[in-house]
């Protein structure tokens, strides 16, 4: 038996069916929408998971990171790598290119300089000059940096100031820039003037959690690494890929990479 569409039932049915052309759409979004596989250094995480966001707003995708160390970046990519854009250090780049293992396109997303931290509220270390620099090393109670490339980095500046044998012992390394922070960040051994050195992007995330930034080291030392994306050739989202890499070539990516932090 057919119910005559009266007034009364009409705005019922028109509930119903708008209801089912909602339900409609979303799973016709839900079917084009696709995730991105990225594998990123870690030192522009800030910067990178703010452009990743605006990416997915304008498209509708999923981008999902996965952030290491340069070392541990060749292993993963060694080992029969499931993602679909790859953003490292330059050379480690020339390296996976070497290897037959990305695309032609690539995009220079900035690169991020070395930066000191301390423990809210304990003394400044004096950054003025490279001289400062040293001395401001000899007289803290404790150095702090990574096994990273900063942490390489200056290692090496320290054996060229001829005060790293002097400062060894009391130098504690971590194999990334997120450990060196926290334990600046909780002093466990009440050391009044600890200073850790690491990428200034990784310095700024830490700072809301009384981290202080005390400033990028001298710019006759400062030493900076640059970060570049690109495309795996075995990647499953190629199309995505490429206007992924692209995207964080642009304005909108370039300010959010800047106030992170991360510079041209």
């Amino acid at each position: 038996m057919t119910m005559p569409c009266t007034p009364s039932t009409r705005p019922a049915r028109r509930g119903r069916l708008l209801a089912v052309l909602a339900a409609a759409c979303c799973l016709a979004g839900a079917a084009q929408a696709a995730e991105l596989a990225v594998l990123s250094a870690g030192a522009i995480e800030p910067g990178l998971k703010a452009a990743a966001a605006a990416f997915e707003q304008q498209t509708g995708n999923t981008v999902r990171i996965t952030f290491n160390t340069a070392p541990e970046l060749r292993k993963k990519m060694a080992a029969s790598p499931a993602f679909d854009v790859v953003i490292a250090p330059p050379a480690v780049i020339g390296e996976f290119a070497g290897a037959s293992q990305l695309s032609e396109t690539r995009a220079n997303v900035g690169r991020v300089g070395m930066g000191v931290a301390v423990k809210a509220g304990a003394p400044l270390p004096d950054l003025s000059t490279p001289e400062s620099l040293k001395q401001a090393v000899l007289a803290a109670d404790s150095l702090v940096f990574n096994r990273a490339s900063t942490g390489l980095y200056l290692e090496s500046l320290l054996k060229k100031m001829a005060v790293y044998t002097q400062v060894e012992s009391k130098t504690t390394r971590y194999p990334d820039g997120a450990a060196v922070m926290e334990h600046v960040l909780h002093d466990k051994a009440g050391k009044k003037a600890e200073i850790g050195f690491g990428a200034i992007t990784e310095i700024l995330l830490y700072q809301d959690q009384g981290l202080k930034f005390v400033g990028p080291v001298p710019a006759a030392v400062q030493n900076y690494t640059s970060y570049t994306a690109a495309p795996l050739a075995s990647g499953k989202q190629q199309e995505l890929a490429q206007g992924f890499v692209s995207f964080l070539a642009g304005p909108v990516s370039k300010k959010l990479f800047v106030a992170a932090g991360v510079t041209d």
